[in-house]
């Protein structure tokens, strides 16, 4: 490994460091936390800095997530075509069930919301465009999973056993329901999140198909348990959510074959 590579990927984990541990860390932690020398780790946050894509606290001398990084992530999702295709869909969507509504895919262990059409009434939302969470503990996650090719629906579900406490299910019992789960959903056609990412919230999503079959995403309802899951209205949600996904994959050019998937 080239000396300008090492640099390179040290840098990079030293942005992963400050957005997972943060939000200030100073050079001692980080040098500790990337298994490099204090000079060095200064010398790469130093560059980091004039890029802005961290910056210093005057105060405490520990460094930070920067602004750059909020232009580079915009870009990152501006550039997905699922979230352009996806934006009508998610507002009609929203407007049909009167919940909010987030597009999803997957990177890595962890679903990144790449749209989010808030709730047409109600209190106060945050957008969550941006965010990140482990596929397990939501439903965007469960519904890409549960249309994903055999071994890449095993390397998840192998990732997930040996996830930290906090991030979804990890007693042996839950990590078999969560299994079962991605069974029923590929069944159904939708897949649900009962408060394991947030208490009292719940999800229903299903997955997003691209031209060559593959599960490109996840669009999906988000809200309060006894509004998404109740009795009286989880069918009509699923239903919807399926519809919708099953459209948004005509858009993006899915074989017949993949809709049909969703049409139970």
């Amino acid at each position: 490994m080239t000396q300008s590579v090492q640099s390179v990927q040290r840098a990079v984990r030293i942005l992963r460091e400050l957005a997972s541990a943060g939000p200030r860390l100073g050079v001692t932690d980080l040098a500790a936390r990337v298994d490099a020398a204090k000079p060095t780790v200064h010398a790469l946050l130093r560059t980091l800095e004039a890029e802005g894509l961290v910056v210093r606290d005057a105060e405490t001398s520990k460094y930070q997530l920067g602004p750059e990084l909020v232009f580079l992530g915009n870009a990152f999702l501006e550039t997905q075509t699922l979230r352009t295709r996806s934006v009508v869909w998610a507002e009609a969507l929203a407007a049909q069930t009167g919940e909010a509504v987030w597009v999803g895919v997957l990177t890595g262990e962890r679903v990144l919301v790449v749209h989010h059409a808030l709730r047409p009434t109600g209190a106060l939302q945050l957008p969550e465009a941006g965010s990140s969470l482990p596929w397990p503990a939501c439903a965007l996650g469960k519904a890409i999973a549960a249309f994903a090719p055999c071994p890449e629906r095993e390397r998840l579900l192998a990732a997930a056993r040996t996830r930290p406490a906090g991030t979804g299910p990890t007693d042996p019992a839950e990590l078999a329901e969560l299994a079962t789960q991605l069974d029923v959903a590929r069944t159904t056609g939708y897949a649900v999140e009962d408060q394991e990412s947030a208490l009292g919230e719940a999800g229903i999503a299903a997955p997003v198909f691209d031209r060559s079959g593959a599960a490109a995403g996840a669009i999906g309802l988000v809200g309060p348990r006894e509004r998404l899951l109740a009795d009286e209205s989880r069918q009509r949600l699923a239903v919807a959510v399926r519809d919708t996904a099953r459209a948004l994959s005509r858009d993006l050019g899915a074989p017949r074959g993949c809709g049909a998937r969703l049409a139970g």
